[in-house]
């Protein structure tokens, strides 16, 4: 609960001190003049012509809101609750991967910012950092571990196991990677830091991986990372077997369709993440705010959903959520708050994006996240959403 009469939130933020960047735009502006062109390409682009990247930022200014008056919002509820846990606010840091190319601190970094802000974590399996090494740097953060399948089918068992072992409270199984996308700007940059060994945290700590190359040394490793990344043969009978050999709650990310939402339910899945990849996967795709209504029509409240891809702001959060969706995963800005200050710039980028949504709440005219459900959203078109 946020008593939104303690000191207005806009003017906590106007200080004699330089301001830290508080839009998305400021904060890439100011991270493409620390980046090298490389990583930074790496992080900001989409796939192909980046069409699906602009698709998710379309989808959030297709709607606006219709605010209600002269309810007292003195008191703002943004809390969520999810499989049995009361969180403080409605976001989970998005798995984003190979941390270590935006600040040496990586993901251990990132986590001890979401122990300190509440927030659940989600370790990508291409990370800079072993899961065990983050489960260590965090030890009362809330974390999920996502998963990439690999070719080696026992690879992503063990990583789901190790994860287990480790506390983890959760596996997101991402299912729109089966292959890389086409990604023009690491092509134009010559850059992959999957090459380079950004991504060994995991794979090198992980007993089944090590004993599938043959030998120890880097090149062996970057060939083994690469030929387990491309795994077209990722299917159903695979997402029921993890389901089977996991205690944990499982989550697919990457759901688009309503029917695939309705398949995911029918084969035991524990929730499901709304998700384009940041337009970093198929070009051409549908926004996920867009693809969001459809889907919670399609799931009916059974799991939660997330919207993942182009939060950038609360005020996106607040029409996620709006549309239905359970929370929302942030991404791309709190990389670039990581880049910027480390684990501080990861905490205020975020801390600024909830100021902006509890503000957002009550100026919008509800108290909590559930009234939300009830504000009228306009389409661009004209059209009520709802």
């Amino acid at each position: 609960m946020t008593n939104t009469t303690n000191g207005d939130l806009l003017l906590k933020n106007i200080t004699a001190q330089a301001p830290f960047p508080i839009c998305f735009a400021d904060l890439e502006k100011a991270v493409a003049e620390k980046m090298e062109a490389g990583p930074f390409g790496y992080i900001r682009s989409g796939a192909g012509g980046e069409q699906t990247l602009r698709n998710n930022r379309v989808a959030f200014e297709k709607y606006s809101i219709v605010p209600r008056f002269l309810n007292d919002v003195s008191n703002v509820d943004t809390s969520i609750k999810l499989f049995g846990k009361t969180y403080p606010t409605p976001f989970l840091f998005a798995p984003v991967g190979m941390n270590k190319m935006a600040h040496d601190d990586g993901e251990l970094a990132v986590v001890r910012a979401a122990q300190q802000l509440k927030i659940p974590y989600i370790q990508s399996t291409v990370s800079s950092y072993a899961l065990e090494e983050v489960a260590q740097a965090a030890p009362t953060a809330t974390k999920w571990f996502q998963l990439y399948w690999s070719t080696n089918e026992e690879i992503a068992y063990s990583m789901a196991a190790r994860a287990e072992t480790a506390g983890f409270e959760a596996i997101v199984l991402t299912v729109d990677t089966v292959m890389l996308g086409w990604r023009e700007e690491d092509v134009r940059n010559q850059f992959s830091p999957l090459k380079l060994g950004y991504a060994r945290g995991n794979y090198i700590n992980d007993p089944v991986f090590m004993a599938s190359l043959p030998d120890e040394s880097f090149e062996s490793y970057v060939q083994g990372v690469l030929q387990n990344v491309f795994h077209p043969t990722l299917s159903w009978e695979n997402v029921r077997e993890l389901k089977r050999r996991s205690n944990l709650p499982i989550l697919l990310k990457g759901i688009l369709h309503p029917e695939d939402a309705k398949l995911a339910i029918e084969n035991g899945i524990d929730g499901i993440i709304v998700s384009n990849h940041g337009g970093r996967q198929l070009d051409g795709v549908v926004g996920s705010l867009d693809a969001l209504p459809a889907i919670v029509k399609a799931v009916n409240g059974q799991i939660p959903i997330i919207l993942d891809s182009g939060v950038y702001r609360g005020m996106d959060a607040l029409k996620a959520l709006s549309l239905g969706a359970d929370a929302v995963a942030i991404g791309r800005p709190f990389v670039y708050g990581l880049a910027l200050d480390g684990q501080h710039g990861v905490e205020k980028v975020m801390t600024n994006l909830y100021d902006e949504l509890k503000v957002s709440i009550a100026l919008a005219g509800a108290t909590s996240l559930p009234a939300l459900r009830n504000i009228t959203l306009v389409k661009k078109d004209g059209v009520d959403e709802k």
